[in-house]
């Protein structure tokens, strides 16, 4: 029997075989829920029952041991609770949705299916620590990292929680230094690969943010910590830092970018994956280019070891980046900004992928001990699967 708010429907442990799962989908229900009168009498208990059915359905009609359901610890046991938790969470939300970045036909769905269990797992997570959580996020241009933390950030304000977001991309060097690095490195032509972060400002600023209290103490204390922001349109779109956020403490921190968490491969393989000669990587200079960067990376191991969490934004194909990135800036010039042309773009990211190739390095981190979750990211950025990276790695 499963109840919420009085409501009281059955639920028998073989319901979910027999209902006909080719059907579900819980949209149609939140699409509902957002037109009516929002009042909780309406909600009934074959709605309930249906979305019940939907947490497992890819539990069950799945032949491998990854599914979202195992992602986020959702069982026949539990599913009543985490049904209820998350319609609680959806209806204290009704009123912000027109806020959130994404206005996408898979907008209910993503936040269904993500946005919200993400959220209740970091809230869970947050209370074993005893102490603020760092999440990393790890994902390429265009997979939706920014979307998420201003997503999470609004869902876990609604649960109690203060977040804060740090990205990669704030940790730049001053423009000053990454002058100096250029003339020292003529290869560093854009700011991004490894080396061109300041690693010891990163730690400090985690450290302060792991070690903070809660906000009310923090506010008697009147503890100040500075969180770096980076101008990216700064000396001609070069970058330079700005002025930096000021909190007193979070209860949850998101530190995102397009290589957090990515560890350094051993030589051989990656000697054995550059004689593949994968493009865009050519020359024996650009061989050369990416033993480097993989060496770097060595440095930023202290910086990811602050991290309690790792998930990876991975596209189906993560050739998908360059075209996301030109669907942007076509955007961004159809309402008259300045943008680069679209062979400016495919040099820049494919600089990227020459430095440290998603193919061998995203592939590498998933395969290895770190990571948490996997979202798949679909051609028209929709969620595909999601599912921890140990089942994923036992259903191949």
């Amino acid at each position: 029997m499963l109840t919420y708010r009085g409501l009281a429907f059955e639920c028998p442990p073989d319901i979910f075989k027999q209902m006909d799962r080719s059907n579900l989908n819980p949209v149609e229900i939140l699409e509902a829920w957002i037109a009516g009168d929002r009042s909780l009498r309406k909600i009934s208990a074959a709605e309930l029952e249906l979305l019940a059915v939907w947490e497992l359905a890819d539990d069950v009609r799945s032949s491998s041991r990854a599914s979202r359901s195992r992602a986020f610890g959702i069982t026949p046991d539990n599913v009543a609770d985490v049904v209820r938790h998350k319609t609680d969470l959806f209806l204290s939300l009704l009123d912000e949705l027109h806020t959130f970045p994404l206005k996408s036909s898979v907008f209910l769905e993503t936040l269904w299916n993500l946005w919200l269990p993400l959220a209740m797992q970091l809230s869970t997570e947050k209370q074993s620590l005893k102490r603020p959580l760092i999440q990393g996020i790890l994902g390429g241009q265009g997979t939706g990292k920014t979307t998420l933390c201003q997503v999470l950030k609004v869902i876990l304000g609604k649960m109690g929680y203060s977040t804060v977001s740090l990205s990669l991309d704030d940790l730049y060097k001053t423009y000053a230094d990454r002058q100096q690095l250029q003339k020292a490195d003529p290869r560093l032509i854009w700011r991004g690969p490894p080396g061109t972060h300041d690693i010891d400002l990163g730690i400090s600023v985690l450290d302060k943010l792991r070690g903070s209290q809660t906000r009310e103490l923090a506010a008697v204390d009147n503890l100040k910590i500075e969180i770096p922001r980076f101008d990216k349109s700064a000396y001609g779109g070069a970058g330079d830092r700005s002025q930096p956020e000021i909190i007193c403490a979070a209860d949850i921190v998101l530190f995102e970018g397009w290589f957090v968490g990515v560890n350094p491969v051993a030589d051989g393989r990656l000697n054995e994956f550059l004689a593949t000669a994968p493009f865009p990587i050519s020359t024996e200079a650009d061989c050369q280019f990416a033993r480097d960067m993989n060496a770097k990376l060595h440095d930023y191991l202290p910086l990811w070891n602050r991290l309690d969490r790792l998930m990876v934004l991975y596209p189906r194909d993560y050739r998908l980046s360059q075209v996301w990135r030109n669907q942007a800036e076509r955007e961004m010039i159809a309402q008259g900004k300045s943008g680069m042309s679209e062979s400016e773009i495919n040099r820049f990211v494919e600089y990227f992928w020459k430095a440290l190739h998603p193919e061998l390095f995203i592939k590498s981190t998933v395969e290895g001990d770190r990571v948490d979750l996997v979202v798949e990211i679909l051609d028209d950025r929709a969620i595909g699967q999601i599912c921890r990276a140990i089942d994923l790695k036992l259903s191949d």
